[in-house]
Order: structure tokens, then sequence, then C-alpha cells
């Protein structure tokens, strides 16, 4: 860019170029000084330093009338255009400082938020329409559903999590069930003790959240005793297969029957131990304003559908499984 060019771009304002739009379009200088509020004498004076700042005639004035000039012609075409994106710009700018544009990367583990997913994002979707929501499904290895490594900046989650700098609302708390092989010696029963439960060879998620990993395995209530893992999956749909297959049982929620039943599982609600905590949860300190908005709609949603809260949190009738 040569240094002449280099001027124009600094010294011709946005002020310049909506005057002269302005008289461009009235012919008229008093006329579009009075749209402008301005005197008529300012408003020359404007216009005469926009052709002094380009360096061409960009109006031909006499006593009876205004013409543009062929080189008037052309700016006020370029200058509609200019002004119309500084403005939708402008406009954007705000509307993104007011959480109202922008996106949001929900991260969210296998269930997201259960029968509350679908309210939540239907009313954020309605209300914050020029918010894109970009969603991504996270597996066992991070239960943190990508708020540990910032590729999310919001999530579903079930805690515990032992990621540092995470906060987090509790939405619901969902009963904790047997998976087992459908040929299982207690398959038939309506309910297992924990203390029973903790017996039996495990298939847990492969990760290295601690936290996270001993709820699965029932920690709470073995006494310091090692849980006997059989072996380690990516998803839950590995963890199902392996049940079906008679390898080993697994610690899951219920409505792991309800979204995924399996005819080769049956699922036993476990006796005398807390749910899985499914919350909303966001990186302490970033919470960008159409994170904020996405939280508001969550947590209204969560306060009105009482009922849907309250089905998920009953605990859950062995006879919802499949047929054997």
């Amino acid at each position: 860019m040569d240094a002449h060019l280099h001027s124009l771009v600094v010294d011709v304002s946005s002020r310049k170029l909506r005057y002269f739009v302005a008289v461009a379009e009235d012919l008229h200088f008093s006329r579009a000084a009075g749209r402008l509020f301005v005197t008529q004498q300012a408003l020359s004076k404007q216009i005469r330093e926009l052709e002094d700042d380009i360096g061409v005639r960009l109006l031909r004035r006499t006593t009876r009338s205004v013409e543009l000039t062929p080189a008037g012609e052309v700016l006020l075409a370029a200058a509609r255009r200019s002004l119309a994106e500084l403005d939708a710009g402008v406009e954007a700018a705000l509307a993104a400082n007011r959480g109202e544009s922008g996106t949001v990367k929900l991260g969210f583990v296998i269930g997201a938020a259960l029968e509350l997913t679908s309210p939540i994002l239907a009313e954020f979707g309605r209300r914050h329409p020029r918010i894109r929501l970009d969603m991504r499904e996270y597996g066992f290895a991070d239960p943190s559903a990508g708020l540990a490594d910032g590729s999310s900046e919001v999530a579903f989650v079930r805690l515990p999590i032992s990621a540092p700098d995470i906060e987090s609302e509790p939405l619901f708390v969902e009963p904790l069930v047997a998976a087992l092989p459908s040929g299982h010696r207690w398959a038939g029963r309506s309910s297992i003790p924990v203390a029973e439960m903790t017996g039996e060879p495990l298939v847990v998620g492969r990760t290295e959240d601690a936290s996270w990993r001993r709820l699965w395995t029932l920690d709470a209530h073995r006494d310091g005793e090692a849980a006997r893992v059989v072996t380690l999956t990516s998803s839950h749909t590995e963890e199902m297969e392996l049940v079906a297959a008679g390898r080993a049982c697994a610690v899951t929620v219920a409505g792991a029957a309800r979204y995924t039943p399996h005819r080769g599982v049956r699922y036993i609600p476990i006796d005398g131990v807390s749910g899985s905590t499914l919350a909303v949860a966001w990186r302490r300190g970033h919470l960008a304003p159409p994170v904020e908005r996405f939280l508001e709609v969550t947590r209204e949603v969560r306060a009105r559908e009482t009922a849907v809260v309250g089905a998920i949190e009953q605990p859950f009738p062995a006879t919802h499984n499949q047929p054997l």
C-alpha cells in the first residue's frame, strides 16, 4: 500500500461518508443538513474536507442545483455498501457483548441431560436464534466433556469430576443400576444390595479421572477393598456389549435402560447406593455472554420441568427390562 492510499484509509471518516451520502441522496444541502441535524455551513465544510481528503470533486454545485460527478456516483455506491457493513458489524459486536449472538461450544457425556435436553435446546434456540450451538459428545476418557482442555465452554457432565477450575450446578440425581448379563444368577431379581454388587467383576470406563471412576466401581462401599475390574472400555456401547457377552457386570444409570436397551443385558436397581448427579458445568472465569445465556435457559427449563425431573429421579423398576 503506497503512502497516499494509506492516508485515504486513515483520513476518510464514516461521519464524512454519511454526510456525503445524505447530500448525494437529497441533492440539496439544506434538506440534507436538516435530516442530519447539523447546520448547512458545517455540512458544506465536511463535504469540502472529504473532497480534499480524496483529491477529487464529488459534487457540482450551482446556486440552483447540486449534481454528482462521475467520481461522486462511484463513491456513493461504495459508501452505501461500506456504511451498511460497518453498521451491521457494530450491531453484531453489541449483540455479542449482550450475549445475543456468537457461538456456544456445548460438550456432553452420553445421554446429555436426558429428557431435559430437548426442552433446553428448543428454548435456547427460540430465545437466542442468533447464537449457534456447536455440540460434541465425549466418551469415558473425558468425563469433563471438553471442559478440562477447553474444547467446550459449557457441558452436561456426571459428577464427580476431578478436573480443576470447573464449576457446576446439579440438574437431577439419577438412580444407579447394575447392568448384568441376561443369564446372570441375579437377572430375575427386583433389586441388588450394594454389598453384594461390590463382589462382582466389573467392566469400567477407561479414564484418568479417579474421582469419576470411583463412582462406577462403588468404591464408597468397599471399605478399602479394590474393585475387580476385568476390562476397560471407551464408550457405553462397548461396555454393554461386554456385559451382554458375559465378560462382567457394570454399574450404570437408569437412563441406559430407556435409551439403550439391550436384549442381552438386564438392568437391576442397586439398593443402598447414592445416584449419579447430572450437572451443567462450565470453566471458572470463562463465562462468555452467550454461555451465560445458555446457563440462564438451562436453569429456567430445569425449574419449569419439575415433572420431567421427578420422573428421571424415580427408582428404576426392573420390570422396565426387555423380556428375557
